[in-house]
């Protein structure tokens, strides 16, 4: 009985001891969790203007891993609200700083500007308390083109008031209070590039050059006979959204900036609405709006200015300083270029920098034991060719001994021909020293590849008294009627894209 008792005891010691063993084990467990750190907590949040009440700002709060929020409006009030409302006191930039906290104390910060602004102020900074009247800014550049914001004059370092374009200047935009929109050509109109000139095939190729033109119906048809005139002096509707900046001009031929501008791109023809995006800056005595067109890879900015006080417009230049000089004439009986190597040319040397370029006596793709060639590459800029010029003299070339030029191409098979890049071959002559915009007034010759075999070499061959392409036929139909050219330019894969491609070349040829 004894024995039998102490047993039990025993039992019941070692069921208590495994008891009180789980119970810690448990404990551990559980106290071990409570050691681990709250994951780091993430700040963030969006805001919504009411639309009845331009000072009251509702937040919603996006925050993560958070348990308490602290919210700084950045005009000495705050709140500890998840989702707040605030109403501000009066206009102005308020930087808004949330805190999200969590549960071990640890904290992260998001901070954004609001801009405070009343609708109806900013919309007459537009169109003033009746109307407003804007024409470019006669000060710095005016307008430009170039990839992106970062690079907004990188293709096209711009328009002044120079007096190269001085119908530009003249033309004004009024914007009314009660949403009408009126343009005003006063009697003169712009050439644009890629309107009035520079069409694809198909088109009239002895094209307009760009210049400042008289206004009327009959002169607005572009360089494929359509008719444009929709774009001259008229009353069009529009709407500003002041919260986005956006500005939308509808009615057919209603425009601003360049009237090829579009919203998703470029047209050579009316379009019957336009929306941009704008933003206009208060001086003394005037105000200037920056008009931005950006599409994928183009980037537009144009400036306008409207004055309160007449007095500080300056004056409109209306001619331009001559531009550049002009080389000695020669008249050779060959210019080649062979690039097998830098020095391998006769006068005819590549101007450096090009758009794009090329890279001496590489080998020859479809012999590499043979004559070294040139690789021709075409770089991402919108618009390139590779230039060249007399050398070791500059010189202006005289043609009169020469009949026709040629050049060896090699497509390589491993370019993607799918996109922007294609296989047109361009040979142009132009005056690149004393013409400031030479593409205006240029000859070119062009080859389309579209059907030639790829990975093998062939002959690209014009007769220079019958060039594809006269941008200014008053000045000359063939090279030999001008004595001015001085830069010969080669361009392969095509131009107005950005896609890369590599091609080989030899011996580019006049003879």
């Amino acid at each position: 009985m004894k024995l039998q008792k102490l047993s039990f005891f025993t039992l019941k010691l070692f069921s208590v001891s495994l008891l009180m063993t789980a119970v810690l084990f448990t404990s551990c467990n559980k106290d071990d969790d409570d050691d681990e750190p709250a994951a780091n907590p993430v700040a963030s949040f969006q805001y919504v203007i009411d639309q009845n009440d331009f000072l009251t700002v509702n937040f919603t709060n996006f925050s993560q891993n958070a348990t308490s929020y602290e919210w700084d409006f950045g005009d000495g009030n705050s709140s500890t609200e998840e989702n707040p409302t605030h109403t501000y006191m009066e206009v102005g930039d308020y930087t808004v700083v949330l805190t999200a906290t969590n549960s071990d104390g640890v904290s992260a910060n998001k901070s954004e500007t609001i801009a405070i602004t009343d609708p109806d102020a900013a919309f007459k900074l537009l169109t003033g308390d009746v109307s407003k009247t804007w024409k470019l800014f006669r000060e710095g550049t005016s307008m430009s083109l170039g990839p992106d914001k970062d690079n907004p004059a990188l293709w096209w370092s711009g328009l002044t008031n120079d007096g190269s374009r001085p119908c530009l200047y003249e033309h004004e935009f009024t914007f009314h209070l009660d949403g009408t929109y009126e343009f005003n050509d006063n009697g003169m109109f712009w050439a644009e590039f890629g309107v009035f000139n520079n069409e694809p095939s198909g088109c009239d190729q002895n094209i307009t050059p760009e210049q400042c033109f008289e206004a009327t119906p009959a002169n607005m048809f572009n360089a494929c006979n359509e008719d444009v005139s929709a774009w001259l002096s008229g009353t069009h509707q529009f709407t500003y959204d002041v919260s986005t900046g956006e500005l939308t001009l509808t009615g057919d031929g209603a425009w601003i900036g360049i009237p090829k501008l579009t919203t998703d791109g470029e047209s050579r023809v009316p379009v019957s609405q336009v929306a941009t995006k704008i933003s206009i800056e208060e001086f003394v005595g005037y105000d200037v709006m920056l008009v931005e067109f950006e599409y994928d890879g183009a980037y537009w900015p144009i400036r306008y200015a409207s004055y309160s006080d007449p007095s500080l417009e300056p004056e409109l230049v209306t001619e331009k300083d001559p531009f550049g000089e002009d080389f000695p004439d020669i008249s050779p009986t060959e210019l080649s270029n062979a690039f097998e190597s830098a020095t391998s040319f006769v006068l005819l040397d590549t101007i450096v920098p090009s758009g794009s370029n090329v890279v001496y006596g590489v080998d020859d793709p479809a012999d590499p034991m043979g004559t070294k060639v040139g690789q021709f590459n075409r770089t991402d800029a919108q618009f390139q060719e590779l230039q060249f010029q007399t050398s070791p003299t500059k010189n202006d070339i005289n043609f009169e001994n020469l009949t026709k030029v040629s050049v060896d191409v090699y497509f390589p098979s491993s370019n993607d021909y799918s996109g922007g890049l294609n296989k047109m071959v361009i040979i142009g002559l132009a005056d690149a020293s004393a013409t400031e915009q030479w593409w205006t007034d240029h000859q070119q010759f062009e080859f389309d590849g579209s059907a030639q075999a790829e990975d093998e070499w062939f002959t690209v061959e014009f007769q220079l008294d019958s060039p594809s392409t006269v941008a200014n036929p008053a000045n000359g139909a063939t090279p030999y009627d001008r004595n001015d050219y001085d830069m010969i330019f080669l361009q392969i894969g095509g131009g107005n894209h950005t896609d890369t491609g590599t091609f080989f070349v030899r011996n580019l040829r006049f003879e």
